[in-house]
């Protein structure tokens, strides 16, 4: 029963770390490509959302995720959910016309 319970809250921990890594490095591409693109035709603010993609992998490995365990269906979650907060992120910055 303890074991399950630790295995439990392993999960959850490791469903919460992956979570909100992704969703904050999504809105910090987001905030980066308003500061780098001069506009959403501008290709230079594709580049932070890939760095932030890149980056994750690694980051999570330092905060103690077992990425070696990661299927591809967990890298897709990853590279979507940087890749939604991103879009939301600079659609908002754009349409409102906050410059940095």
């Amino acid at each position: 029963m303890a074991t399950e319970t630790a295995d439990a809250r392993a999960d959850h921990l490791r469903s919460l770390t992956v979570s909100s890594v992704t969703s904050l490095s999504g809105i910090a591409a987001g905030l980066i490509s308003a500061v780098v693109a001069s506009g959403a035709t501008d290709t230079a603010g594709l580049y932070p959302l890939a760095g932030a993609i890149l980056v994750q992998l690694p980051l999570l490995g330092l905060l103690g995720v077992e990425v070696d365990d990661f299927s591809i269906k967990d890298n897709v979650y990853i590279a979507f959910m940087t890749f939604a907060l991103w879009f939301v992120t600079w659609t908002i910055l754009l349409t409102t016309g906050t410059s940095f």
